[in-house]
């Protein structure tokens, strides 16, 4: 695991116990600290002590800190999940002037105790997962030592320290940057920002300043790769080079015309962006051309992001279970020119507005879940519809309708929780379904 002899001694109070927090109270104890550590499921609390025996347990102490009026301890650690903007205690710590800090933040102070190495972080609204995969499978195509990380992957603090030379590949969120004040990224990535979150911000603008703070913790000289498709991006691609790093900046414009044939699991013009920012993100770090052209054109994907599940008398099925707003369903609407499409489920929004420019693609809309009416009714005069209901029930509707050349494509621009797990679950489901065909 990554650990600092920085915190030795010292006493940190560790709020959520999910798999970042978890391996966030096992890197801590292992580099000396204290740490107090609480989350409202038991279960999650009685993992992080059995986890704990092998280590300095007498350092761990679990015990609920939440109604606490004075915050004891040196630092403050939240989980992503943790509503920084809500939760009582950030009132508490903020009042006290007690550090609110995550998992990345502890990374960035470890990062001099490491082998010498780079960090490359990436952000975005949309996109982000996919851009981070690719540049982390570039750059192991090329023989660079890399660890995935952050928002994607197993925490960052949980795996072993690269040797020297290697690089740090690092998606983060807007709630992983709120909890992060020294992480310098020798490439910053930013690929697009559109509304989303905003129960956890006091308006757009503070959303978007969320994700413009990945620059301002980098050094002068270091690179950042900035996609300009929206104008908030572009915004913050301006306040950059205002900063006196004019020079720093690479501006991924949209509309790229370019070959994505031999890529693909980079198909739509979404992902011409995220190769283009990737290609940059590599370009930076000294990657040859050669290398890069391998990793395009051999990565495979992500599960559940325009994943290619399979072909069926010639008819392609589509897993875009993780498009759960209608501004990530939009990009997969694009990528295939005659779309039977699966949609539906707990909806975040009344609209599918951000879609309507993928409409003239679509063959026929199967909605599910429980948008099935009200997305019915919004598309009835666009397209032809069928009210499914279920996922099961769609997939093979639209595979007995689909012909040879055509796509079946789950890109459902809802959540999914209110008939799986999560979206994970429902793209899972989707596979079966597909599997199950005749």
């Amino acid at each position: 695991m990554i650990v600092s002899r920085a915190w030795r001694g010292k006493r940190f109070a560790v709020l959520g116990l999910a798999r970042s927090g978890a391996a966030t109270v096992r890197a801590l104890l292992a580099g000396g600290a204290e740490v107090l550590a609480w989350d409202d499921a038991k279960d999650k609390r009685d993992a992080v002590i059995a986890d704990a025996r092998d280590l300095l347990d007498e350092q761990l102490f679990v015990d609920d800190f939440t109604d606490w009026q004075e915050i004891e301890a040196d630092g403050l650690v939240f989980s992503p999940g943790v509503p920084l903007n809500r939760h009582p205690l950030a009132t508490v710590a903020r009042e006290t002037g007690v550090p609110i800090i995550g998992d990345i933040e502890l990374f960035a102070q470890a990062r001099g105790e490491l082998p010498a190495h780079k960090v490359v972080g990436i952000t975005g609204t949309n996109g982000k997962s996919t851009t981070t995969a690719l540049i982390h499978h570039i750059l192991e195509t090329a023989g660079v030592p890399a660890r995935l990380g952050g928002n994607i992957g197993l925490p960052i603090l949980g795996q072993e320290p690269l040797p020297e030379g290697g690089v740090y590949v690092l998606e983060l969120s807007s709630y992983q940057i709120d909890l992060t004040q020294s992480l310098d990224c020798e490439v910053a990535v930013l690929l697009n920002i559109t509304p989303d979150h905003l129960d956890r911000y006091d308006g757009f603008g503070a959303y978007a300043a969320s994700k413009a703070r990945l620059f301002a913790m980098q050094s002068k000289g270091h690179a950042a790769i900035i996609g300009i498709g929206d104008e908030a991006s572009q915004g913050v691609a301006k306040q950059v080079a205002r900063s006196g790093r004019a020079e720093d900046v690479t501006k991924i414009a949209p509309g790229f015309c370019m070959d994505q044939s031999r890529w693909p699991a980079l198909q739509g013009p979404h992902n011409a962006q995220n190769a283009l920012a990737a290609i940059a993100a590599c370009e930076a770090l000294g990657v040859d051309q050669a290398s890069i052209d391998r990793g395009l054109a051999s990565f495979p994907g992500l599960p559940h992001r325009m994943e290619r599940v399979a072909t069926r008398n010639g008819v392609l099925f589509v897993n875009d279970s993780k498009a759960t707003n209608a501004e990530s369903t939009a990009p997969a609407l694009s990528a295939y020119p005659r779309v039977h499409w699966i949609l539906g489920g707990k909806a975040k929004t009344a609209d599918l507005d951000a879609c309507r420019s993928g409409f003239p693609h679509i063959v026929r809309a199967y909605t599910i879940g429980e948008a099935t009416e009200m997305f019915a009714e919004i598309l009835k005069d666009a397209m032809p519809v069928e009210r499914s209901g279920t996922l099961a029930q769609a997939v093979r509707a639209a595979a007995a309708n689909a012909v040879a050349g055509e796509t079946v494509l789950l890109s459902p621009a809802c959540a999914s929780f209110d008939q799986f797990r999560d979206y994970e679950h429902r793209g899972d489901q989707f596979r079966a379904a597909v599997e199950a065909l005749s």
